[in-house]
Parts: C-alpha cells; structure tokens; sequence
C-alpha cells in the first residue's frame, strides 16, 4: 500500500482516519503473516505499515485533543 502524505490525512475527519487505521493495521497482520511464511519480498514494508499507524494515531489524537 502507498503511503499517503500528511497533508492529504489532515483534510480528513475522524471517522475516515479510523477507517484507514483498520485498514492499515489489518495490512500490517497480512504482512506479518507473510513474514512468517517466509513470503514477504520487502522487509521494509514492515516498518512503512507501523509508520504509516503511528502517523494515523497520532492525526486521530491531534484531531480528539482539538474538539475538547
């Protein structure tokens, strides 16, 4: 999955960055599979998929912290 910049997120709501977080973290159990079953072609996008988490976490917590 390609990585979707920030500024892009940051346009949309609550709902929708939660649905991208499941998405996300489900892809990153698929590849984790993959890991295991020794399948997995790049390493790397292992570390893209938790990035890619802890951005939308953190955009989740932003946009939480805000409406308060």
């Amino acid at each position: 999955m390609k990585a979707v910049k920030t500024k892009v997120l940051r346009e949309l709501g609550v709902d929708e960055l939660k649905t991208k977080l499941k998405e996300e973290r489900e892809n990153l159990f698929k590849l984790r599979i993959r890991k295991e079953a020794r399948q997995l072609e790049n390493p790397v996008s292992l570390r893209h998929a938790r990035r890619e988490i802890a951005r939308l976490k953190t955009l989740v917590n932003e946009k939480g912290s805000a409406k308060k």
